[in-house]
């Protein structure tokens, strides 16, 4: 069976003496081994990173931007293969997947533009004869761990800033769903990237640890459940590293009495069962404000939720396909189970789905809760699957007072056509991403992406602006040039702007 290896220094290369299946979720079948590295590969990794930076950070910003232009054409080339493999590994329909390379390909294209995003600052005369300008300097060997459910996408949040900075990049993706993530990297040294600068491992926590305690890495980026994310934090920064950990997250999508219900529905639709619910960004909870408000969404949803179709994602016409694996198909299902349990209304029972001619695959249909209460697990944790329960609130404060009061605080959103509800929710919730009838506000290349609360652990968001910031340490120089043969005599007062 075809085993997906590592890249290291250019190469693709063993490593390890464990193996994992991955499996094509449509089908339940195992299609591939994926390689699992051990410390002596990944230190491997970052032996090749740390050799090729002097190299790669004296290289000109405009030299290091033209490959990524060339690899963003050689992304759009390759797009239909690329997204194949995300949805063989992943489930995900291959619309979706095609949004998803978008999303990672305009990353690229931002990262492009480094010789004006790594400009400093420069002012003349600070002082009599005294210039002074900040640069951004390179890290070094940075990493990035990055999670399943969008294996191209988080990759190319990551790297391509990373190196764009002057910096060399260890990857590791998803042993889940590792293959488009690898052909990522094989088109970057494609497009022109030397050895060594971007190498990429495949693991388990035996990786990951390496990883965060070598001290040869000096930042970290991680995207994952909150557990985890915890720990990536906590371990990089007891090692010395600067770290960005995305945690998880309990979306709520608030529909006002005067939003437009049918575009809202729509809309809820896409954010809740989209991808099978397998997003950080998804929307797993809508509260409605007030009880004919949630009396018409509830039956607008049970009419759309009817003229889906689930089948495996590269099948024509499909609207969502399979979970990632059949651990993640049982723990969603055991989630269904429980709200049912704790007393929450099962509108819409997807647990009975069967595809025919997939039988083995982790196939779970759109699920619909009514009368979700902020005490039920399916309010409080998040579930990750095509689970949507409906909360039903008097007002917008007390929408506002469940989303603030919530453990995570990654997106939320407003359905209203009024424009003060929508300015007074914007400006008050504390959440780190908010949409204005717009379900999924994950932000464009060109700014940053990132939640507040246990969403996120560090002080920089994904990719965009904070991306150079996270990726570079400023210097600041000072500069002055004495007039020849001038003795100046000795000042003990601390230097100001105004002497």
């Amino acid at each position: 069976m075809n085993t997906v290896l590592h890249l290291i220094d250019g190469q693709l290369v063993p490593g390890g003496s464990r193996s994992a299946p991955v499996y094509n979720p449509a089908t339940g079948a195992v299609i591939r081994e994926v390689a699992l590295a051990d410390t002596t590969t990944v230190q491997r990794a970052i032996e090749s990173a740390q050799e090729a930076f002097p190299a790669w950070r004296n290289t000109p910003p405009l030299k290091r931007a033209r490959i990524l232009s060339r690899l963003k054409e050689l992304l759009e080339q390759n797009a239909e293969k690329i997204c194949a493999l995300i949805t063989e590994e992943h489930g995900k329909v291959l619309a979706d997947a095609m949004g998803e390379l978008q999303r990672g390909i305009e990353n690229v294209e931002y990262a492009s533009w480094a010789p004006e995003l790594l400009k400093g600052e420069h002012s003349r005369n600070v002082g009599p004869g005294i210039d002074s300008w900040s640069e951004h300097q390179a890290l070094g060997v940075t990493a990035g761990i990055t999670p399943f459910n969008f294996p191209a996408m988080v990759p190319l949040w990551m790297w391509p800033m990373a190196v764009a900075c002057g910096n060399t990049f260890v990857l590791k993706p998803s042993e889940r769903d590792p293959s488009s993530a690898l052909l990522v990297a094989e088109l970057a040294l494609a497009a022109g990237l030397p050895p060594g600068v971007l190498n990429v491992v495949h693991g388990d926590k035996e990786a990951v640890a390496t990883l965060l305690t070598d001290p040869r890495v000096k930042a970290v980026s991680f995207v994952g459940s909150t557990p985890i994310a915890e720990y990536v934090y906590a371990t990089g920064c007891a090692h010395g590293k600067r770290v960005q950990a995305l945690g998880g997250a309990k979306n709520h999508a608030v529909v006002m009495p005067d939003a437009d219900i049918p575009n809202a529905v729509s809309a809820l639709m896409g954010a809740a069962y989209g991808s099978c619910g397998e997003r950080c960004m998804a929307v797993p909870l809508a509260v409605c404000v007030g009880e004919a408000t949630a009396d018409a969404v509830v039956a607008a949803l049970q009419a759309e939720i009817a003229k889906m179709k689930v089948g495996p994602g590269a099948a024509p016409g499909v609207d969502m396909g399979p979970l990632v694996t059949k651990a993640h198909f049982e723990k969603v299902r055991g989630y269904v189970d429980q709200g049912v349990a704790e007393g929450a209304t099962l509108v819409v029972d997807g647990r009975g789905v069967q595809v025919p001619g997939f039988e083995g695959g982790y196939y779970l249909g759109a699920c619909l809760f009514d009368h979700v209460k902020p005490h039920m697990r399916i309010y409080r944790e998040e579930i990750f699957g095509p689970v949507l329960g409906v909360v039903r609130v008097q007002s917008l404060q007390e929408a506002m007072e469940l989303i603030d009061a919530h453990e995570y605080g990654n997106g939320t959103c407003i359905f209203t056509r009024d424009g003060e509800a929508a300015r007074h929710f914007s400006d008050h919730i504390q959440v780190g991403m908010v949409g204005i009838n717009v379900p999924l506000p994950v932000p464009v290349a060109y700014h940053s992406f990132g939640g507040w609360k246990r969403s996120l652990f560090g002080d920089l968001h994904a990719y965009g602006p904070d991306a150079v910031r996270f990726y570079t340490k400023r210097k600041t120089i000072t500069q002055r040039w004495p007039s020849a043969g001038v003795r100046e005599g000795t000042v003990f007062s601390f230097p100001s702007s105004s002497r």
